[in-house]
């Protein structure tokens, strides 16, 4: 068992031993998610680029807890809707590939569309 499956059981077996499978369709889980995401944004809304040095320095814990939480959702949902998020991840990676292709996209931040 690699580590992500390990993780993956570990969110599972934390979840059903209370009970809480019965909480998670797919609305409010993908909720959760986006607001576990919100909460890591918060750390960097309202600052410059040093004060987000400082900030990552200082609150690194903090930082680091809610990118778990973000993945923790993320490998829920991947489990609970049977999607391998690594083959989808390897497989979105090869469309952005494609759709950003580095002799158009290097050093640009336009998207696809406008390249």
């Amino acid at each position: 068992m690699d580590q992500i499956q390990r993780l993956t059981q570990e969110i599972i077996d934390f979840r059903d031993r209370r009970d809480w499978k019965q909480f998670h369709n797919p609305k409010d889980v993908s909720l959760s998610l986006v607001l576990e995401a919100t909460e890591l944004m918060e750390h960097f809304q309202w600052k410059n680029s040093e004060e987000i040095k400082k900030h990552l320095i200082e609150k690194k814990e903090e930082v680091s807890e809610e990118l778990a939480d973000v993945l923790y959702w993320v490998l829920l949902m991947g489990h609970d809707f049977d999607i391998d998020v690594f083959q989808a991840l390897d497989k979105k990676m090869k469309k952005n590939a494609e759709k950003y292709p580095e002799d158009k996209s290097k050093g640009n931040h336009k998207k696809y569309t406008d390249l």
